[in-house]
């Protein structure tokens, strides 16, 4: 065959890499997933070392994507990485550490609140809508962690939510940066405690869809100090 008669090989469009980075990116969340809800159920105790090698064993993959799981733990607050003994689960919230939180959450969210309520956009007013109703959706914290994974992260949305849409970038990427909703819930569950979150949520969306800004923070407030005593009652029982 006539060297101009060679079958030329196809241009590399890139096509494969941009295929592959999507599973690659599918099994970097699964992992993280996994490995979260290990550490919010005390499959992964506080305070004990996670090894990287044997937890890529246990889920049948390689070294890397539970390296990027426990990156992102970390930035959660959920491991801590120490120079000589790697990554560790955190330790448990003690009654003194809840308390703390709260406190900060209670300077921070009923400010965020008022000012959503002056300053929120009808889209971002939407959204703090949707994750109600979607959580209204979903059971409420009980049992294992996969069981109300899905309420627990819509809960942290929905603060999150009302933070973003007081438009204070500062404000907002604190109230995100405490990661309080992964900590709390990684107490244990408070039994029943699904309906009064929600009902509580109720009255700060219409506090803030109404424009009333003093009512979104107390009724902000009035949550936070509810949640604080439904999470306290976990220690009084102990």
């Amino acid at each position: 065959m006539p060297a101009h008669d060679a079958p030329v090989p196809a241009a590399d469009t890139g096509t494969s890499g941009q295929s592959a980075r999507p599973v690659r990116q599918a099994l970097s969340d699964s992992v993280y997933e996994d490995v979260k809800a290990r550490i919010m159920d005390h499959e992964i105790a506080p305070g004990a070392r996670v090894g990287i090698e044997a937890l890529a064993r246990a889920l049948g993959v390689s070294p890397t994507p539970v390296r990027e799981a426990l990156a992102r733990l970390e930035s959660d607050g959920l491991v801590v990485k120490r120079s000589l003994s790697g990554y560790r689960a955190t330790e448990l919230l003690t009654r003194q550490g809840v308390e703390e939180l709260f406190e900060m959450r209670l300077l921070l969210e009923p400010r965020a609140a008022a000012l959503a309520a002056c300053h929120a956009e009808e889209d971002e007013l939407d959204a703090i809508e949707a994750t109600l109703e979607s959580m209204q959706a979903h059971p409420g914290p009980a049992g294992p962690y996969s069981s109300y994974r899905d309420f627990a992260a819509m809960d942290q949305r929905f603060h999150d939510a009302v933070a973003r849409a007081a438009h204070r970038p500062l404000l907002a990427d604190a109230v995100e940066r405490l990661h309080s909703h992964l900590h709390i819930f990684r107490l244990s569950s408070v039994q029943d405690a699904g309906a009064p979150t929600l009902d509580e949520h109720e009255r700060v969306v219409r506090a803030v869809l109404r424009r009333r800004p003093e009512r979104a923070a107390a009724a902000m407030a009035e949550h936070l100090t509810r949640s604080l005593e439904r999470q306290l009652t976990r220690f009084e029982e102990e």
